[in-house]
């Protein structure tokens, strides 16, 4: 058995499922479309009515933690753009505490047409 020759390849990509999977418009291939925004951003906490207002853009801070599952790298060595690791660190703990990331993980995972990268 040998190789096969080129003209026997058969991708399964097609024209449409590859316009709808490509992410080149991305600064990374795991940050966010508004459409997936859009699916997570009523999971995010409500901000506080008191004390200190946030500062923290949460859509950053998730694609921060989408970064890392998809990379694999070290939360220290996360590119400087993103919220501190400190910080998305401590939302991405918080959010497994309170069930929201497992609520977000199963949005992402469902909707076929949005992603199924994680598998946190």
């Amino acid at each position: 058995m040998g190789l096969r020759e080129p003209d026997e390849i058969k991708m399964a990509w097609t024209e449409i499922t590859r316009a709808q999977y490509q992410r080149d418009d991305l600064e990374y291939a795991s940050d966010l479309r508004d459409a997936e925004w859009a699916l997570i951003e009523p999971l995010m906490p409500e901000k506080k009515r008191l004390g200190r207002p946030r500062r923290t853009d949460l859509r950053r801070v998730m694609e921060a933690i989408l970064y890392i599952v998809t990379t694999g790298c070290q939360w220290r060595q996360l590119p400087r753009h993103f919220p501190a690791f400190t910080t998305v660190q401590g939302y991405f703990y918080r959010w497994i505490r309170e069930g929201r990331w497992e609520s977000m993980n199963h949005i992402l995972e469902v909707v076929p047409s949005v992603r199924t990268v994680l598998r946190a």
